[in-house]
């Protein structure tokens, strides 16, 4: 077995604890999550996440949904409303591109 060495990331608290929860639902611990991800740097030589600046209207998007989730409301008034809105946006955009 190769040599292991410890590894030290200052973490927020409650980063930490959620994640550890969503790992260990999925069989893992941190330092498996941690493990596998500096493995796919070394095997990819890259990043496994695509990193991107976001552009205005996705900030605004991260914005309003952080806004939401700090006030516990949505923009729509049930799960009905969502839906349509998410098949006439998905209706739209279809079309649109059929019309190009």
């Amino acid at each position: 077995m190769a040599h292991s060495t410890m590894l030290h990331v200052r973490v927020d608290d409650e980063i930490k604890t959620q994640a550890s929860e969503a790992l260990a639902a999925m069989g893992l611990s941190v330092s498996d999550a941690v493990r596998i991800l500096l493995k796919r740097v070394v095997n990819d030589q890259a990043f496994p996440l695509e990193l991107k600046v976001p552009n205005a209207q996705t900030r605004a998007a991260m914005e309003e949904a952080r806004a939401m989730a700090k006030a516990r409301t949505a923009r729509f008034e049930s799960a009905d409303t969502l839906i349509d809105d998410l098949e006439n946006a998905s209706f739209g955009a279809g079309q649109k591109a059929r019309q190009q």
